[in-house]
């Protein structure tokens, strides 16, 4: 017999397409912002030195770690990818089409 999935309370707000949308926007800056500092600390770097070699404070470091940071630009992006040794790739992924009700 095939059990039934519960439905959770998040599931429900997914459903509303506005909510899913700036849940979708959110959710990808958290991605980007774990990824710079994952990527860091398997650099063995700390914050000052990745501060340091991309010429920028630490406090910056932190701030684009930080999932609320919104002003991720692609030389950023590039420049911290180049002073941990990696190499940055944008994707673009087409969205799925959702079902009409």
């Amino acid at each position: 017999m095939k059990s039934k999935k519960c439905k959770t309370y998040m599931d429900e707000l997914l459903e509303d397409r506005e909510f899913k949308k700036l849940f979708d926007e959110e959710y990808q800056k958290l991605i980007i912002s774990e990824k710079i500092a994952k990527l860091r600390k398997e650099s063995h770097l700390t914050q000052k030195d990745l501060a340091k070699r991309i010429h920028t404070t630490k406090s910056a470091i932190s701030r684009y770690e930080s999932g609320g940071y919104r002003g991720y630009s692609i030389t950023i992006l590039f420049k911290i990818a180049r002073a941990c040794g990696a190499d940055l790739k944008v994707n673009f992924v087409p969205k799925k089409k959702h079902k009409s009700h």
